[in-house]
Parts: structure tokens; C-alpha cells; sequence
């Protein structure tokens, strides 16, 4: 087979040349030039200028409706994580995270219990050492065939003879074809695979689905070229802490469903699933004497999570205040900070002030607002919160209480957890109050009115 023509192409203006160089003479950008396929433009009998018609416009109403079909998975988080109903076929999901976080471990235990033909291509591990690790796991599985393998077409001709029903990539970087002359892992090299592979799983003769494992970079971004982000169907983050069991699975991009997030506890035995989240969340202590403790109601995708915020106000060590968050935009612990000091009175201008989020979740939601506020000034004043209490309200730059959006479920995972009493904005609660009985709701619209009842006239 004659070997495919390489150019190399500007990835700022486009601008193609037939030899690299590091200077782009277009644009004059260094460094943006990246060898890719010269695909020619073939001439066919009846095209008009070269071009070939394939496919035929149709009208909107004349298409169609139909849901996708979808590959059942025994992984109640990654059906959450991915719709309710499992894996679409012909769809490409990129799992991307940290070396050592669990993502071949995920996707192996996935290809041993889903009961289908799986093809798992490994370019980091041999055959062996992944039949060592799947033993070790308990993943068994007399339809999973392994290849220890880095080049594209061979894996294509894999895929041809075995017709699986669901192909893993171990992953994306390793692999290479040979239309280019590039190393693995260059944004060439990624950027053509993935297009390919794109191509495999959505052949309308055969469609599979595609899971392809991603590196990220020292900046904790995903690897390889912004395009490959885009031309997949779904892209999922598998994070948490190295001295943490726990794992967290987050869809920051889903063609199919909702951006979602599944939970996970590594153990000795592979990846246990968690379906109750305040085993991460929340403190197990039932203390009620430690200050700077709140409980906050936020969602992620369609979930709603309890999750503990803490906070320590203590005196200023060094010459200028020293302000930390973790789980929390720093920005806005900033602004909550000047809000309890222009409209409330607290003075924090010469304390150190440092917020916490436990899990290892990073939380935008801005209805955390009011229990972060609560947590800030238990600490101050060192007046624990009880641990019955729950906080779901947006704070606003004049110190009102604004309401915040589908706060219904998070109503409903209080009351199953056992809370006793939950603030909300005054405009909310009248609506709510009655929905379920053992939960006390109280409306308020501004934050002294949360003082004086969470503090008892503070």
C-alpha cells in the first residue's frame, strides 16, 4: 500500500507547507506547525468541481425520531454519569485523569462484567500484566480479548475479524499509525487516531462503541490537541485525592445526557461503587461542639450532594491577611467576606481566613453561599452550628438572601439524610414549607435574620 503524503499545517491560521519549520510565515506564530494526512480532493464522474455527494439534505420533519440505542452496563454510576440507560452505540467516550487515579482500572472491571465481546488495546501494559491485574480484580470475562498493541491499522484489522461490541483504547497517546512520521503522543498522531477511530465506531454497518483513555498534562488539562475534545461524543475527568479512597467520576462534556458525576471508593479489590454520597461528604463525627462546620445543599448534573464546608478565622500571623480555599472559587470567598464586613459588621480584615470543602469536590454552585457565611462566623465567634442544619441560599453583594434554582430535590436528600431545619431565600420557602414534614424550612431575606436564629441573636 502506497504511503499517505503528510503537510504540515498551521494550527493558528491554517497555512499548510510541505516541510516543518518552526516558524509559521502567515501568521508569524512559532512552534504551531503540525504534520497531519494531505488528503487530495478525488475527481469523480458526475461531481460538480471535484466534489463527490454522499449524503442528501433532508428536511427536519422528514427525518427520523428515534432515541439511541444503548449498551446496558452493571455500573450504576457510569450509566449516571452517562445516561440512566448505559453507553450509546457508535458513540466515542474519552476518560481523561491522573497517572494512578484508577482509569484502566475502571474501564477493565467495565469490560469483564459487561457480558459482551470487548476488545481492550493496551499500549502501556503487556498481555500478561493485565491478565495479573484482572485476577487480582476478580475480572473474568471469557469474551474480553486483549491486545497488547500501538499501531492504528492493526488494531482497525482487530476490530474487523473480531466485530466487538465495545473496543477500549489504553490508550489514545500510545497509538500511532503509519500515514505519519511523527512520535506517539504528538498532536498529530492523536489528533489523526481519534479521527479514525471516530470514523470505526460510527460506521453505520458495524457501529461500537469507543472508550479511549487520555493523559492530562502538569497544568491537570487533557493531553494532546483542544480538537480532540471536540470531535468526541463525551468527555470524562476521573479525579480525587492520592491519599484518598475516594474517586470521582465527572462528565464535563455529554452529547447524550446531562453533565453528571458518579462516585467510587478504591479498594483492594478493584473500584466499589458509592450510592450514598455522604460517606464522602460528610464528617462521620456526630460532635456539635466544633465551630466552622456548616452543612451546604448543592446539585452536580441531576444529583443532589450534602457536603460539609468548613472554615477557621484565626489571628493575623504575618503582616498582610492571609485568604485560602479549597473546593471554593477564591474570588468569591473574597466577595462574601467584604459583604459580611460592609453590611454585617464583622471584622475579618485582620484575621487569616482559610475554607475548606471535604471530598475533594470543587463546588461553583452559589447556593454553598450562605453555609460558607454561617461556617465563617461559627469560627469567628467559635459557636458550633448544629450538625441538624442545613444551608441552601445565594448571597447577594447587599447582603440579601436570593433564591437559587431546583431546590426541591435538594429538599428531598435533606429530609432522607435526617436534617431537622433548612434555610432557604423567604421567596422559596412558603411554596416548600409543608412538602415534607420533618425538615423545619425557614424563609429568610436577610442575613441577620440567619444569625439571629442559627446563633441565637448573634
Amino acid at each position: 500500500m502506497a504511503k499517505s503524503k503528510t503537510q504540515y499545517a498551521c494550527q493558528n491560521c491554517g497555512a499548510t507547507y510541505i516541510k516543518w519549520q518552526g516558524h509559521c510565515s502567515a501568521c508569524k506564530e512559532w512552534g504551531t506547525l503540525v504534520e497531519e494526512v494531505a488528503r487530495p480532493v478525488s475527481v469523480a464522474k458526475g461531481g460538480i468541481g471535484g466534489l463527490v455527494r454522499k449524503s442528501v439534505p433532508l428536511r427536519m420533519q422528514d427525518i427520523e425520531a428515534t432515541a439511541e440505542t444503548r449498551l446496558a452496563t452493571p455500573d450504576e454510576q457510569l450509566n449516571r454519569v452517562l445516561g440512566e440507560n448505559g453507553i450509546v452505540i457508535g458513540s466515542v467516550v474519552l476518560l481523561a485523569g491522573e497517572p494512578g487515579i484508577g482509569k484502566s482500572t475502571v474501564l477493565l472491571q467495565l469490560a469483564a462484567s459487561i457480558g459482551k465481546r470487548v476488545l481492550y488495546i493496551s499500549g502501556e501494559e503487556s498481555q500478561h500484566q493485565i491478565r495479573m491485574r484482572a485476577e487480582r480484580l476478580g475480572a473474568r470475562n471469557e469474551h474480553l480479548f486483549i491486545a497488547a498493541e500501538t499501531n492504528l491499522e492493526q488494531v482497525e484489522i482487530f476490530v474487523k475479524e473480531l466485530q466487538p461490541d465495545l473496543l477500549i483504547i489504553d490508550s489514545i497517546q500510545t497509538l500511532q499509525t503509519d500515514d505519519l512520521e511523527s512520535a506517539p503522543g504528538s498532536v498529530g498522531q492523536v489528533r489523526e487516531c481519534t479521527t479514525r477511530l471516530v470514523r470505526l465506531a460510527k460506521d453505520p454497518e458495524t457501529p461500537i462503541p469507543v472508550f479511549l483513555i487520555g493523559h492530562i498534562n502538569k497544568e491537570g488539562n487533557l493531553a494532546g490537541p483542544k480538537v480532540l475534545e471536540h470531535i468526541v461524543d463525551a468527555v470524562l475527568v476521573f479525579s480525587g485525592e492520592h491519599h484518598s479512597n475516594f474517586r470521582i467520576l465527572r462528565s464535563v462534556k455529554n452529547r447524550f445526557g446531562a453533565n453528571e458525576l458518579g462516585l467510587y471508593e478504591m479498594t483492594s479489590g478493584g473500584l466499589r461503587q458509592v450510592n450514598n454520597p455522604s460517606e464522602i461528604f460528610l464528617s462521620p463525627t456526630s460532635d456539635e461542639t466544633m465551630s466552622g462546620i456548616s452543612i451546604a445543599a448543592t446539585m452536580e448534573g441531576q444529583r443532589p450532594l450534602l457536603v460539609e464546608i468548613q472554615a477557621l478565622v484565626s489571628g493575623m500571623a504575618y503582616g498582610t491577611a492571609q485568604r485560602s480555599s479549597t473546593g471554593f472559587d477564591l474570588r468569591r470567598l473574597h466577595m462574601l467576606l467584604a459583604v459580611l464586613e460592609k453590611r454585617c459588621g464583622f471584622k475579618f480584615s485582620q484575621k487569616d481566613v482559610f475554607s475548606n470543602v471535604t471530598g475533594g469536590l470543587s463546588l461553583t454552585d452559589p447556593a454553598v453561599d450562605l453555609a460558607l457565611i454561617c461556617a465563617l462566623i461559627s469560627s469567628l465567634h467559635d459557636l458550633p452550628i448544629s450538625r441538624k442544619t442545613v444551608f441552601a441560599a445565594e448571597v447577594g453583594l447587599s447582603g440579601e438572601i436570593r433564591p437559587i434554582g431546583r431546590l426541591e430535590p435538594r429538599m428531598m436528600e435533606a429530609s432522607r439524610l435526617g436534617f431537622e431545619e433548612m434555610f432557604v431565600a423567604q421567596s422559596q420557602a412558603q411554596a416548600l414549607k409543608e412538602a415534607y414534614p420533618g425538615l423545619k424550612v425557614h424563609g429568610v431575606s436577610r442575613l441577620d435574620q440567619v444569625f439571629r436564629t442559627v446563633f441565637g441573636g448573634e
